[in-house]
C-alpha cells in the first residue's frame, strides 16, 4: 500500500502543464488570424496580399514566442488563455486591415495599411510587456505589498487627462493625454492598478465588511460604518463621469469594485446597496449631464436623432449593417462597414457582424466567455485570497467591458465609448490587456502548480495518504 501511494505521488508530480495542447490551439489561432488576413485580400482585391508571408511570419513569431516563454517561465499556466487571445488579436488585425483598404478606396486614408500596421506595432509592444511581466513577476502575491501604492497611482492616472497642456478631449470624452507625437489613455493602466488595490484592500478588511447590519426582506444589509469604501468608489466613478464625460470607464470601475466586494464578503446586501447607488447616480447623470442625456435619448429614439449632430448616425448605420449581414455575413469586401464612424475601434463588432455575420459575432462572444471562464477557474483553484480576488477582478474587467461595448453597439444599452478587447484599434487598450493576460497566467501557474512532496522516503503510509489529499483539492 505505501508503495502504491508513493507511485501515485510521483505521477502527480509529473503531471504535464498542458503546453502541448496550448501549442496545438495556438496553431489553430494562427490559422484564424492569417487566414482572415488572406481572405480580406481575396475578397477586396481579388488576390492574396503580397505581404502575407512577412505578416504571417511576424504574427507567428510573436505568438510562438509567447508560448516558449510560458513553457519555461509558467509551465503550469492555463493552456487556453493564450490561444484565445491570439485568435481575437489576429481577427482584429484582419478586420482593421479590411477597413484600411476601404478608407484608402474612398480617399479618406492615404496609407492602405496605416491602422493595421500601427496595431501590429502595438501588439508587438503588448507581447514584449507580456513577456516582461512573466519574467519580472514570479509570484503574484508580491503585488499585495503595493496595495495602497497601486490605488494612489490609479487615481493619479485618472486625473492626468484633466491637466491642462497634456489632457485632450476626443469625441466628447476627456480621457486622453498627449506626450509629443504619442497619445495615451491612462485609464487602461488604471484599471489594472485598481484591481490590485481592490484585491489587497478587501483581503485585509473583508471580515469587517462581511459583518451583517440590519435585515431587510431576508437580506442582511451591511453596517452603516462600513459604507465608506463603496461610497468613495461611487464618488470617484461619478467624478469620472462628470469631469471626463466617460460613461464607459465610470461603469467599469464601479462595477469592478462592486463585484470584488461581493466576492470577498459573500454578502448580497452589498449588491443591493451598490445597485441602489448605481441607480441614483445614473438618474442624476441623466438629469444633470447633457452628454449622458444625449446618449440615453439617442438610445431610446435613434431615428429621431439620425440627421442631427451629434446624433445617432453611428449606431443606426451599425444596426443596418449588421442586419444586412444576417446570419453568415456578406463576406470580406461584400459589405460597407466603413460607413460607420470609428468602425475600426469602438464599432469593430458591427464590422464583423456585417461581413462575417451573426455567427462570427456569437463566436467572438464565446471566445470572450472563455477568457472570463478560465480567469474564474484560476480564481477558484488559487490557494491565496489575494490571488482569488485579483483573478476575479481581472475576469470582471473583461466581462463588464465586453458587455457594455457589444451591448452599446447592438443597442441593448446606451453607448459607452469603450473598446472591444484585442479586437479594436487602440494601443493603450491592447497593451494593457496583454499585461492582464500575463497576470492571469501567472496566477493560474501558481494555482495549478503541484504542492511539493516534503515527506521523506521513510515516512509511513498514513503521511503519504495525507499528502495525496493535499495534492487533489
Amino acid at each position: 500500500m505505501p508503495q502504491s501511494n508513493g507511485s501515485f505521488l510521483g505521477f502527480v508530480h509529473r503531471l504535464p502543464g498542458r503546453r502541448g495542447a496550448e501549442l496545438f490551439l495556438l496553431i489553430l489561432a494562427l490559422f484564424v488570424g492569417i487566414g482572415a488576413y488572406a481572405a480580406v485580400g481575396l475578397g477586396v482585391q481579388g488576390e492574396v496580399p503580397a505581404d502575407i508571408v512577412g505578416y504571417g511570419g511576424w504574427l507567428a513569431l510573436l505568438v510562438i514566442g509567447c508560448h516558449v516563454v510560458v513553457r519555461f517561465v509558467a509551465p503550469y499556466a492555463d493552456p487556453v488563455l493564450l490561444p484565445v487571445v491570439a485568435a481575437l488579436n489576429g481577427l482584429g488585425l484582419a478586420v482593421i486591415h479590411r477597413l484600411d483598404l476601404a478608407y484608402a478606396a474612398d480617399g479618406s486614408d492615404a496609407t492602405p495599411s496605416g491602422f493595421a500596421r500601427q496595431q501590429l506595432i502595438w501588439m508587438t509592444l503588448g507581447v514584449l510587456l507580456f513577456i516582461g511581466t512573466l519574467f519580472a513577476l514570479r509570484d503574484h502575491r508580491v503585488l499585495q505589498r503595493f496595495t495602497y501604492t497601486s490605488g494612489l497611482a490609479a487615481i493619479v492616472l485618472l486625473l492626468l487627462p484633466m491637466l491642462p497642456g497634456i489632457g485632450a478631449t476626443i469625441n466628447g470624452a476627456r480621457i486622453w493625454i498627449h506626450l509629443g507625437p504619442f497619445s495615451f489613455q491612462p485609464g487602461e493602466v488604471a484599471k489594472v492598478l485598481l484591481v490590485i488595490a481592490f484585491a489587497g484592500y478587501l483581503v485585509l478588511h473583508r471580515e469587517a465588511l462581511a459583518l451583517a447590519g440590519r435585515r431587510v426582506l431576508f437580506v442582511d444589509l451591511p453596517r452603516g460604518r462600513d459604507l465608506g469604501p463603496i461610497l468613495a468608489m461611487w464618488l470617484i466613478s461619478l467624478g469620472i463621469l462628470v469631469f471626463q464625460h466617460d460613461l464607459g470607464s465610470s461603469l467599469l470601475f464601479f462595477g469592478l469594485f462592486l463585484i470584488a466586494l461581493y466576492v470577498a464578503t459573500e454578502r448580497p446586501g452589498w449588491l443591493i446597496v451598490g445597485g441602489g447607488l448605481f441607480l441614483i447616480g445614473a438618474l442624476a447623470a441623466y438629469k444633470l449631464i447633457s452628454h449622458v442625456t444625449l446618449r440615453v435619448d439617442v438610445w431610446l429614439h435613434p431615428m429621431t436623432y439620425y440627421d442631427k449632430s451629434p446624433g445617432s448616425f453611428q449606431p443606426v448605420e451599425a444596426m443596418f449593417g449588421m442586419g444586412w449581414g444576417g446570419l453568415i455575413g456578406r463576406g470580406f469586401g461584400g459589405g460597407s462597414p466603413e460607413r460607420v464612424p470609428y468602425a475600426n475601434s469602438d464599432f469593430i463588432i458591427s464590422s464583423i457582424g456585417e461581413e462575417l455575420g451573426l455567427t462570427a459575432v456569437i463566436a467572438v462572444i464565446l471566445l470572450y466567455g472563455l477568457i472570463v471562464e478560465r480567469a474564474l477557474r484560476a480564481a477558484l483553484v488559487c490557494r491565496d485570497g489575494f490571488g482569488k480576488l485579483m483573478a476575479t477582478g481581472l475576469a470582471a474587467i473583461f466581462a463588464l467591458q465586453v458587455f457594455v461595448v457589444i451591448g452599446g453597439v447592438t443597442s441593448l444599452i446606451p453607448l459607452t465609448g469603450l473598446t472591444t478587447p484585442f479586437l479594436s484599434y487602440g494601443g493603450s487598450s491592447l497593451v494593457a490587456n496583454w499585461v492582464i493576460i500575463a497576470l492571469l497566467l501567472r496566477i493560474s501557474d501558481q494555482a495549478r502548480r503541484p504542492i511539493p512532496d516534503l515527506s521523506g522516503p521513510d515516512e509511513s503510509a498514513d503521511s503519504e495518504t495525507t499528502q495525496v489529499v493535499k495534492l487533489t483539492p
